[in-house]
């Protein structure tokens, strides 16, 4: 049971940036073990990935263009604190995508073991992202925001997106880079859907 401090605490601007941090770095430590497997993951960090890819440019840059446009979406559907918060994620991660390619690779990796990891390490990022308030922003922001205006739900545009990514990736990769990668994918979302769960989760 919730006590009355319990339902009205909060995270303070320490605790949020600290989060931020980690979850980034773990999530951009992830890109770096997707870039060196050759996979690609879902929502808007896969198709920064899948984009690099195609035109053997940055990660980090693609991911921080990409998610521009929706910056707006979220200021309409989540307001201004949010949309600050999303943006610090995003340029984080792009910044650590950019630099920890020089500080570690990855010569031999299973890639089943590769593809679980990443998906344990994005699970454990993201967790820390959502529980302070931000996001990697992207699609998440559209889908949210279809959904207060069309009434369908995030969930199913997030997997309607997704579909669409990986049929596309299955055009453009081999086809068993795009099986690990879904097993990455399926981990993740594993992993936020049993770790992540609001009704436990009392600070803000």
């Amino acid at each position: 049971m919730q006590t009355p401090d319990q339902k009205t605490a909060h995270h303070t601007v320490f605790e949020d940036a600290q989060a931020f941090v980690y979850g980034t770095a773990m999530c951009a430590f992830a890109v770096v073990m997707l870039r060196d497997l050759g996979f690609i993951t879902g929502q808007t960090a896969g198709l920064a990935l899948l984009i690099s890819y195609v035109l053997k440019a940055s990660f980090g840059w693609v991911f921080f263009a990409v998610n521009l446009p929706f910056y707006w979406f979220g200021y309409k559907r989540m307001g201004m604190k949010f949309v600050l918060k999303t943006f610090a994620c995003v340029a984080l991660i792009s910044g650590f995508s950019e630099l920890f390619p020089h500080l570690i690779s990855f010569e031999r990796v299973n890639p089943v073991f590769g593809a679980v990891m990443i998906g344990f390490l994005q699970g454990a990022g993201l967790m820390a992202i959502f529980r302070h308030g931000g996001s990697l922003g992207g699609i998440g922001i559209l889908a949210l925001y279809l959904q207060d205006a069309t009434k369908l739900k995030a969930g199913y545009v997030q997997l309607g997106f997704d579909v669409i990514l990986f049929g596309v990736a299955s055009l453009l990769l081999p086809l068993s880079l795009v099986a690990y990668s879904l097993l990455g994918a399926v981990i993740l979302n594993l992993v936020i859907a049993i770790n992540h769960r609001r009704d436990r989760y009392i600070a803000m």
